[in-house]
């Protein structure tokens, strides 16, 4: 598993990550054991957020982490309508409590709201000193967002951007991700599958994928997400609740995809207009 350096942060972590968005719904224990699995494969890096089940996947999170925390860049995130000063702080010990841990690697604002961004931000920097979260970041954020969030912290101070990101919606690639490779701000994607609506199989764009996989001995999926950390500051973390699925994810983490292959993905995959606004899921 390829991994690198996130930026200003100075941790280094698996290019592809493990999300856990939806997994309420999933089989409890085999969601368990495909995190287990995920961790065996080099995929440390597991998102989560206070959110998600309402807390029922950070518990269990916590459980399939249990007696491997040190193992794991652990990331959770706040919602916006509690993320006032003092109801971040609130919701990070929450999120503790629940993912059975004392800290957080990465803590995030899961998205804009009515909260003045300068409160939230002066929350992390409490909780970062305190040691409940080692670094802080936001979610879903677009150019204007991110300039606000610059103009409070300065330069080198947000770990990542985590955004909606897949072969068929690249239209942050347009603003927002020239944008953060300019003040190095990472960039996380997640849904890296549409959320359950991959490349229909009969479309020319899926003949492009099973090709380029055909020639490394990997699957479409494979070659979709490596090519969508196919830049230094791209991370992923699809979610999987079936140990195959990680697996196969995982795949990608070492797949080395040239030139020209990347050329004929991004030709078979257009970026679209750019639009307004950022898109989420």
């Amino acid at each position: 598993m390829e991994n690198r350096k996130l930026a200003s942060t100075g941790a280094v972590i698996p290019v592809i990550g493990q999300g856990t968005w939806n997994m309420e719904d999933d089989d409890e224990a085999a969601s368990i054991a495909a995190l287990r699995a995920g961790l065996d494969l080099g995929m440390t890096h597991i998102d989560t957020a206070e959110l998600y089940g309402r807390g029922k996947v950070e518990s269990l999170v916590g459980r399939a982490i249990a007696g491997r925390r040190d193992e794991v860049f652990l990331v959770s995130k706040v919602m916006p309508s509690n993320a006032s000063r003092s109801g971040t702080i609130k919701a990070c010990e929450r999120s503790l409590k629940y993912l059975g841990t004392d800290r957080l690697d990465l803590y995030l604002l899961h998205w804009p709201g009515s909260y003045p961004l300068a409160d939230t931000l002066e929350a992390f920097e409490e909780l970062r000193a305190a040691g409940k979260t080692r670094h802080f970041g936001v979610s879903n954020f677009d150019v204007p967002d991110l300039e606000e969030a610059l103009s409070i912290v300065g330069e080198g101070r947000i770990a990542c951007n985590q955004i909606l990101y897949h072969l068929a919606e690249r239209r942050i690639e347009h603003r927002v991700m020239p944008f953060c490779e300019r003040h190095d701000i990472p960039i996380v994607g997640y849904s890296p599958f549409g959320a359950g609506s991959f490349v229909s199989q009969r479309s020319a764009g899926h003949g492009v994928l099973v090709e380029i996989a055909g020639a490394h001995g990997a699957t479409a999926r494979q070659v979709a997400l490596r090519f969508l950390v196919r830049k230094p500051g791209l991370f992923a973390i699809p979610k999987a609740s079936k140990v195959a699925h990680v697996k196969d994810n995982a795949g990608a983490g070492d797949l080395e995809l040239n030139p020209d292959e990347i050329g004929r993905i991004d030709a078979a995959f257009p970026a679209g207009r750019p639009g307004s606004g950022i898109p989420m899921m």
